[in-house]
């Protein structure tokens, strides 16, 4: 599918299921669709991300992914509270790649066409990208100092592994690209070989576990992961704000996603998603078919024990060895936004 028909779904979708709500306050496209071209063709593993702004006191679940006209779409709600200081948003590193450009699906109270206004033409500007950076950075630093050691395993993992690739971010973030979340490792791999870098790419790999993982292991995991998932999309009952990445209309993102990476010749990339997929089952699982989180959890513990984790200790030191890995990544972020071309002074 074009990425052109799929946002006029999208803006169907809107139109028809979201802007008789009273507290709706608007729209807009978020996240690897923006800023491409409508004739461009969009994966059967990409889905375009739709940010619907609520002023409602208890914002509903999170709709996530669903078929719509063709289109499979990612929809989630936004309070309109965080988008109400416009600085705050030229801020925020997930918040402001959407402002950059012109994403306004509809907009009844005319704010968000007035947030692009305001962070269009200062979303280059140096001081704005340095925060925005560090955003990304003191995200690292608060969600690593925050792992509960106390929750179930498979919570931990977690715990762990977003911030822990939010270090990619900290450098999409300087080198102005989308903080793309599956495909994180290969977007940083990308600006680190622009800039001259690619000689961290490895540090980046080792932090996560999986510098050392061959394609046909990670295959294995794959492999593993699919029946887990599938199980998991059929018992599946209690909502988490992830619930829709876990089901049958989502497999083609979080299985068929992994391996077309590992076609590509990118296994090791493929990990980030499939560890954070097998996690986010098994969450699922210990809630709402306990049997079946026990019969699969060798599974889990196995793709984690292959990045150097087996307990809540290692955990805790590998949170440690991203945190002393930042000062490190900072320097080169300072040397990306030194010589990026696009970053005004």
């Amino acid at each position: 599918m074009k990425v052109g028909p799929a946002r006029s779904a999208a803006v169907q979708w809107v139109a028809q299921h979201a802007a008789s709500d009273a507290a709706y306050r608007g729209a807009y496209f978020s996240g690897s669709t923006v800023g491409l071209p409508d004739d461009a063709e969009l994966p059967p593993s990409s889905d375009v991300d739709i940010v619907v702004v609520t002023a409602a006191d208890n914002p509903p679940a999170k709709l996530g992914k669903l078929r719509y006209e063709g289109a499979l779409l990612e929809v989630s709600h936004l309070l309109w509270a965080e988008l109400a200081p416009a600085d705050g948003v030229l801020a925020s590193y997930h918040l402001a790649g959407s402002f950059r450009t012109d994403t306004v699906i509809d907009d009844p109270t005319g704010h968000l066409r007035r947030l692009h206004t305001h962070v269009s033409p200062r979303f280059a500007s140096r001081p704005w990208v340095r925060r925005r950076c560090q955003d990304a950075r003191r995200r690292i630093e608060t969600r690593l100092a925050a792992i509960d050691t106390s929750a179930p395993f498979h919570e931990q993992v977690t715990g762990w592994l977003f911030p822990t690739g939010v270090t990619c971010h900290v450098l999409l973030a300087a080198a102005l690209r989308n903080p793309t979340v599956r495909l994180r490792y290969p977007a940083a791999r990308s600006v680190l070989a622009a800039y001259g870098h690619l000689g961290l790419y490895p540090e980046l790999l080792r932090l996560l576990g999986c510098s050392h993982l061959s394609a046909r292991r990670v295959q294995h995991h794959l492999r593993e992961l699919a029946a887990t998932f599938d199980a998991t999309a059929q018992v599946a009952r209690t909502p988490f704000f992830f619930s829709s990445d876990i089901t049958t209309t989502a497999r083609p993102v979080a299985i068929d996603g992994s391996q077309n990476l590992i076609d590509a010749g990118d296994c090791r990339e493929a990990v980030f998603w499939i560890i954070a997929t097998f996690a986010r089952c098994h969450t699922i699982l210990a809630v709402d078919a306990p049997d079946l989180h026990e019969s699969r959890a060798p599974a889990f513990r196995a793709a984690v024990a292959d990045l150097g984790i087996s307990s809540s200790r290692d955990l805790l030191h590998r949170a440690e060895e991203v945190t002393r890995f930042l000062p490190r990544l900072w320097q080169i972020c300072e040397d990306i936004l030194a010589d990026n071309p696009e970053i005004s002074r």
